[in-house]
């Protein structure tokens, strides 16, 4: 990856919709060029997919909680089975799994607290291996959706 295949992805990032000529014009790249290295940053996936960034409050989400879940038993199966329930419950926007204490940060986004608290006591506190739950509000977003450093 060079300094021109960062400023391609520098700019799809800023916008996505971008046709390959407007590309072209902005990297400083004749078309077929810019479009030879833009099929290649798919194929190598570097870049992964194009989607809609939306506003969840728009649309009926705009109850946001972070929650930590430590594991009663981290052996293979378990971890395994808990990280695929995980990916099935559709309120979850991340996952991550940590190094230490707690074991994961879940983002999770629902229309209200009544929704919320469905959602933890239904799903999240029967999946496998889940020890402990616990969870904040989130009050404000001040950095969401940021570009990656190029």
């Amino acid at each position: 990856m060079d300094d021109v295949d960062r400023k391609i992805l520098a700019e799809l990032q800023e916008d996505g919709r971008l046709t390959v000529t407007e590309l072209a014009a902005r990297v400083r790249l004749s078309l077929s060029p810019c479009h030879r290295r833009l099929r290649e940053l798919e194929r190598s996936g570097a870049i992964r997919g194009y989607r809609a960034i939306l506003d969840a409050s728009a649309v009926g989400l705009s109850f946001e909680a972070l929650v930590f879940v430590t594991m009663r038993q981290e052996d293979r199966d378990t971890v395994a089975d808990f990280e695929h329930a995980l990916a099935e419950i559709p309120e979850i926007l991340q996952a991550e799994r940590l190094f230490g204490d707690p074991d994961y940060l879940v983002r999770i986004v629902s229309k209200d607290l009544p929704a919320f608290q469905r959602l933890y006591d239904d799903k999240l506190a029967t999946l496998p291996g889940v020890q402990r739950l616990s969870s904040t509000l989130v009050m404000k977003h001040v950095v969401n959706e940021r570009a990656l450093p190029l």
